[in-house]
């Protein structure tokens, strides 16, 4: 495998992906509501009570969950991205030059998996630092401390996000490789953040600790061992041939 080759075919995307509004919004305009939205609630809640401030057991409790937030957003923000880097590309025209090239399937996989994986995670990673900053000034004063940064919190987001960020880019190439509508592919897409939606509703009512590290451990394990599996799937069911003489 040729890893110039591989940039080429990203560098060619994110080039691509700045004419196009609907990806440059998903990427700053959801990660930014999300990140002023939960330090907000957090103020509003401490104000409806009287100025009392959220009870700390309970602030301890949603800062985990929000937290977990961003592992959806990264399961979600691929989605988008890597339906159009196939799906709309065939559509447009222009990647029935790019699959009549010398390059391999291994080589254009891995250039449109980057150019799907490195956008989403980049917005994700900047949206939360910014928000840990905002939260901890609401700590500081609610809780007597600094909340962030903490194990917890540096598990979820730098190793489980870019996993689930990777989950969703081989899914939606799976999928994108196998269908000829954006929408459609889209709206499937949509449907891998289910499993994380769950975990973060769990998180929500307390059936699941999302600030333990033993837990976010396990489900680190979890998602490792499916983006392993979707690595030899997605290679095997990635056929240049089918696309090329199937989509009309």
């Amino acid at each position: 495998m040729r890893l110039s080759k591989s940039w080429i075919i990203s560098a060619k995307d994110f080039k691509t992906f700045r004419k196009k509004k609907n990806i440059i919004y998903s990427l700053v305009v959801v990660p930014t509501i999300i990140t002023i939205l939960f330090p907000a609630i957090i103020e509003y809640a401490g104000h409806k009570s009287g100025g009392t401030g959220i009870p700390p057991a309970e602030l301890v409790l949603l800062l985990p969950a929000f937290v977990f937030f961003y592992v959806i957003l990264a399961a979600y923000l691929p989605t988008p991205i890597a339906s159009y880097t196939l799906i709309g590309e065939k559509v447009e025209k222009s990647l029935e030059p790019l699959l009549a090239t010398p390059t391999t399937d291994s080589e254009i996989l891995l250039g449109k998996g980057l150019a799907a994986f490195l956008p989403p995670l980049v917005a994700i990673l900047g949206a939360s630092v910014v928000f840990q900053g905002l939260m901890d000034l609401v700590t500081h004063s609610e809780l007597g401390y600094y909340y962030f940064p903490n194990w917890a919190a540096a598990l979820a987001l730098f190793v489980l996000a870019p996993l689930a960020t990777l989950m969703s880019v081989q899914l939606n190439v799976m999928v994108s490789s196998r269908i000829s509508d954006v929408r459609t592919g889209q709206q499937i897409g949509v449907l891998f953040i289910a499993p994380f939606a769950g975990l973060y509703l769990a998180g929500e009512l307390d059936i699941v600790n999302l600030g333990s590290t033993e837990y976010l451990s396990i489900m680190t394990a979890a998602v490792l061992a499916v983006d392993l599996l979707l690595f030899f799937v997605t290679k095997a069911t990635f056929r240049r041939e089918e696309i090329l003489t199937r989509w009309k």
